[in-house]
């Protein structure tokens, strides 16, 4: 049966070492269900198994009972080549992500070459009450629409969010740190007026500092902008 042949396959590439690395670094899912498959290997595999006959068992086994098969299903997703079949997985495994590694890495190709459709799939996440729904919406934003299919409409968007769950606001922050890299001019008017909450905005900034792809000008222009720490609890 394929769900043991996934798991045999799984055990046969654990490297204990990582697994006791790895399981904490994700404090939101139990150490032991960790079985400690390094990345490369898994996408490696994740190839091998996209191509399964039988490989839809595995996709509705869900939820998943080990981290590693959640993120070898996010890299079988994101190897897919039929956008609607991909769309319809995605928002099937969505309700069963719950770490911030398996939700950063599903990145399915196909999106790129499908983008006004996937924007009407994001408006939709980034509504959830799902923490990582969320998060994987504000990523696919910062992914796919920063570029040439940029709008300020997404900006507004992303900082309409209103959560308490550390896992978005860290992701706002690394949205809108990218979008002053990319789009300096529209994010910066998000940190000039304050329209982040202070600790999403601070790290914003923070982010944005240590990046390469920001001038230094910029830097000390976005540090005089940081709420002070009295200010700046939520």
């Amino acid at each position: 049966m394929i769900l043991d042949e996934i798991q045999e396959g799984l055990f046969e590439r654990q490297d204990k070492k990582y697994r006791d690395f790895q399981a904490k670094l994700i404090p939101t899912i139990a150490p032991d269900t960790v079985i400690g498959v390094r990345t490369p290997a898994l996408r490696k595999y994740a190839k091998q198994l996209a191509k399964h006959e039988e490989i839809d068992v595995f996709l509705n086994a869900l939820p998943h009972p080990y981290f590693d098969e959640n993120q070898l299903h996010a890299f079988i997703l994101s190897e897919m080549k039929d956008f609607a079949l991909c769309i319809a997985e995605v928002e099937n495994f969505l309700s069963y992500v719950d770490n911030w590694a398996t939700c950063d890495q599903m990145s399915p190709k196909i999106f790129k070459k499908h983008r006004p459709q996937l924007q009407e799939s994001v408006q939709k996440w980034i509504s959830s009450d799902r923490t990582y729904t969320i998060r994987f919406a504000i990523g696919m934003l910062m992914e796919h629409f920063l570029d040439e299919d940029f709008d300020p409409v997404y900006l507004e968007m992303v900082a309409k969010v209103q959560s308490e769950e550390y896992y978005v606001n860290m992701m706002i922050a690394w949205y809108f740190a990218t979008a002053l890299a990319k789009q300096y001019d529209q994010a910066f008017v998000y940190i000039e007026e304050q329209r982040l909450a202070p600790w999403t905005h601070n790290k914003t900034i923070q982010k944005a500092v240590e990046s390469y792809r920001i001038r230094d000008e910029q830097k000390q222009l976005l540090k005089t902008h940081k709420i002070p720490r009295t200010r700046g609890r939520q």
